[in-house]
């Protein structure tokens, strides 16, 4: 037992007594273990959303080739967390996302209302010869990706598309223990007009 919470602590970086429970609750399999501990997460970073984060660092990221660059803003509660390698890492990753996945957003509540419209009114026009009880369905799922496409939070991570951004930042959030809120970001590309 003890050799499965010395990897689990490895994978997870939790604490001693958390990978113990998950592991009892997982029956000794450390992939459920990790989902529990994941889910447990998920609760944790709820619970830190309403601390203000004022600290963190402006990360920037230039492509190899020099024509994409991003700038962005990413919050912490504490300085010490800002100087930390994970966030500091955590940050690079992301800037790294904002540059392959060119998001406009960073939630889908930024989304213009405009915006929407336009997006709803498109995948009306292509399935306007799909049954009238179908539609409903399709909007759904169209919408979804759509907000996949524009928002970083809802867009598959680059390095393991199985994790959402959104599911990352959560479990930055458990390993720090504080509020992370990304601010803002800028994505510059050549020869774009804004």
């Amino acid at each position: 037992m003890l050799d499965k919470v010395k990897v689990l602590r490895e994978k997870t970086s939790a604490g001693v007594m958390n990978c113990k429970i998950a592991l009892k609750e997982a029956d000794g399999d450390i992939e459920k273990a990790i989902d529990i501990l994941r889910k447990k997460g998920i609760g944790l970073a709820s619970k830190k959303s309403s601390r203000t984060a004022k600290e963190g660092v402006i990360a920037s990221y230039i492509h190899m080739n020099s024509k994409i660059g991003v700038l962005l803003e990413l919050n912490c509660e504490t300085d010490f967390v800002a100087r930390n390698e994970e966030f500091k890492k955590f940050a690079k990753e992301l800037t790294m996302q904002i540059a392959a996945a060119s998001p406009i957003y960073i939630a889908k509540d930024e989304v213009t209302e405009e915006n929407l419209t336009r997006e709803r009114d498109v995948i009306k026009e292509q399935n306007k010869n799909k049954p009238e009880h179908a539609l409903g369905k399709i909007m759904e799922g169209k919408l979804n990706s759509y907000y996949q496409d524009v928002c970083l939070l809802e867009q598959p991570y680059i390095k393991d598309p199985k994790v959402s951004v959104a599911q990352l930042l959560t479990e930055v959030i458990s390993k720090t223990g504080e509020n992370i809120i990304i601010k803002r970001f800028t994505r510059y590309q050549l020869g774009e007009t804004a």
